[in-house]
C-alpha cells in the first residue's frame, strides 16, 4: 500500500463523530480549505445542485444548535456550521449529491486535526408542528428553491472517542458476487 493509500485509510479509522469542542476558532485558512473540500465535490452528471453556508456567527450557531427536538445542541458551540443545501430543480439526486459533500466536508475536517458530526435536517423536526428544514431555512434567510440536507458542526474536539476496533466492523453486510 502506498502512504498516501495508508493515510486515507487511517483517516476513515480514525474519523468518530465529534460532538463536544474547545472555544478557538478555526484559522481562516483552514476554513479555505473546507470550502475547496465541498466545491470538489462530485455530482450527478455534473450538475452541482448543491449550496453551502458557512455559519461562524455565535448567535446563529446557537439559533442552528435548536434545529431538531434532539441532537443538534452541540452546535452551540461549534466554530463552524456548514449547512448543506441542494437545489431539487437542477438534479432528481440533490440528496446523494449534498451527501457526498456532507462527508468529503467531515472527512477534509479530520484531516485538518478537526472534529465534526453530522446534523440530519430533510424529514426531521423542530417541534411538534414545524420542520427542520423550514427552521434552518428561516434562520440562514434562504431562498426557497433550496432544499437542506444536513448542517453540520466542526471544530477543534475537546472529545476524542475511540476509533471503531476492526473486529466491531460489521463484515457479515459484505457479500461477494451475489447475496
Amino acid at each position: 500500500m502506498t502512504a498516501a493509500q495508508n493515510a486515507f485509510i487511517e483517516l476513515l479509522r480514525k474519523r468518530r463523530s465529534v460532538r463536544e469542542f474547545l472555544p478557538r476558532a478555526i484559522e481562516p485558512v483552514k476554513i479555505e480549505v473546507l470550502k475547496e473540500a465541498v466545491l470538489r465535490s462530485p455530482s450527478s452528471r455534473n450538475f452541482d445542485p448543491w449550496e453551502f453556508v458557512f455559519v461562524m456567527d455565535r448567535e446563529k450557531l446557537k439559533t442552528l444548535s435548536r434545529l431538531k427536538r434532539h441532537g443538534s445542541e452541540f452546535l452551540a458551540q461549534a466554530a463552524l456550521a456548514i449547512a448543506v443545501c441542494g437545489d431539487e430543480s437542477k438534479s432528481d439526486v440533490w440528496v446523494e449529491d449534498c451527501a457526498i459533500a456532507s462527508i468529503l466536508a467531515l472527512l477534509a475536517a479530520q484531516s485538518l486535526g478537526l472534529g465534526g458530526c453530522w446534523v440530519q435536517v430533510r424529514k426531521r423536526f423542530y417541534d411538534d408542528g414545524s420542520d427542520s428544514e423550514e427552521y434552518v431555512r428561516r434562520t440562514l434567510a434562504l431562498p426557497s428553491n433550496l432544499r437542506v440536507l444536513s448542517v453540520m458542526g466542526i471544530g477543534y474536539p475537546a472529545e476524542f472517542p475511540e476509533p471503531l476496533a476492526e473486529q466491531e466492523l460489521k463484515r457479515d453486510h459484505i457479500h461477494l458476487n451475489d447475496f
